[in-house]
C-alpha cells in the first residue's frame, strides 16, 4: 500500500475513533454524578482516617471550573466505554493486509484486547487509593491540602490510561507480527528492556513504599509481553514453515535447507 494510502486510511481510522469517542462521551456525560463521587472516595477516605473532612479536599478555583471538570470526565469515560470500538479501528489499521484466515484469529485477538485493556484500568483503580494516601501524607501538620479539581483528574486519567494501555501492548505486539511488522526474534531480544521498563513503569505509576503492590502491577504485564511472545513464535513458525513448502526464503531471510540459526547449509 503506497504512503498516500496509508495516510488516507490513517486519517479514516482516526474519524472513526474520535466519532466513537464522541458517543462514548454523551453516554458518560449523563454518568458524571455517581463516577464523580466514585473519584472522590480514595479523598474522602484519606480525610477520615485523618479525623478531619477539610483536610483533604478538591478545590473547584473557577467559575467555568465545574463546567470543564464535567467535560473532562464525560471524554474520560468516553474513552473507556468506547474501548471496543477505537481498539477495532487501531486494529483495522495496523493489519489491513491480513489473509481471510489470518482475520478470523485476529478476532480472537480483538476479543481479549478489550478484556485486557479494562482489567489494566481495573488495576490502575485498585492502586489509586494507596498512591493518594501516600501522596496527601506529606502534607503538614495543621495545614489544609486543597488540591486543584483539574490537577487530581488529570492524575487520576493519565493513572488509569496509562495502565489500560501498557496491558493492551501485548495485543499491538501480535498485530504488529501478524501484519509482518515486528517478528518474534525482535521481541525476544528485548525481554530484559520489557522486564526493566515493567518494573520501573510500575514504580512510577504505584507511589507506595512497599513492593509488594509494585510486583503485583509489574508481574502480569511482563506474563502478558511473554504470551504475547509464544503466540508471535507460533505464528513465525507457520509462516517459515509455508515459505519453505513454497521455496521461498524464511521471514530471516535464510533459504530452504539452510539452518536458521547459522545461515549453513544443513547436512
Amino acid at each position: 500500500m503506497p504512503l498516500r494510502a496509508h495516510l488516507a486510511e490513517l486519517r479514516r481510522r482516526v474519524f472513526f475513533a474520535a466519532l466513537g469517542l464522541v458517543v462514548g462521551a454523551a453516554v458518560g456525560w449523563w454518568l458524571y454524578d455517581p463516577v464523580f463521587e466514585a473519584l472522590q472516595m480514595p479523598l474522602q477516605h484519606v480525610a477520615e482516617l485523618r479525623g478531619n473532612d477539610e483536610l483533604v479536599a478538591l478545590n473547584f478555583a473557577g467559575i467555568a471550573t465545574s463546567f470543564d471538570m464535567k467535560l473532562k470526565v464525560s471524554f474520560f469515560l468516553g474513552v473507556i466505554l468506547s474501548s471496543p470500538w477505537w481498539i477495532y479501528q487501531l486494529w483495522a489499521f495496523i493489519t489491513p493486509g491480513l489473509t481471510r484466515k489470518e482475520r478470523h484469529y485476529a478476532i480472537g485477538f480483538l476479543a481479549a484486547a478489550v478484556p485486557l485493556f479494562l482489567a489494566g484500568t481495573a488495576l490502575a483503580w485498585w492502586a489509586l487509593p494507596n498512591a493518594v494516601e501516600l501522596l496527601t501524607g506529606f502534607t503538614p501538620q495543621g495545614s489544609a491540602n486543597l488540591i486543584d479539581a483539574q490537577t487530581y483528574l488529570s492524575f487520576v486519567m493519565r493513572l488509569i490510561l496509562a495502565f489500560g494501555l501498557a496491558f493492551l501492548l501485548p495485543v499491538v505486539m501480535v498485530a504488529l507480527n501478524f501484519a509482518g511488522i515486528g517478528r518474534a526474534a525482535t521481541w525476544r531480544k528485548g525481554w530484559r528492556w520489557a522486564v526493566l521498563i515493567a518494573f520501573v513503569f510500575a514504580a512510577v505509576m504505584t507511589p507506595t513504599p512497599d513492593a509488594i503492590t509494585m510486583i503485583a502491577v509489574a508481574v502480569p504485564i511482563c506474563l502478558l509481553y511473554f504470551a504475547a511472545l509464544v503466540i508471535c513464535t507460533a505464528h513465525d513458525r507457520r509462516v517459515d514453515r509455508r515459505r519453505v513448502a513454497a521455496g521461498l526464503p524464511r521471514l530471516d531471510g535464510t533459504l530452504p535447507g539452510e539452518d536458521p540459526s547459522t545461515g549453513s547449509a544443513t547436512a
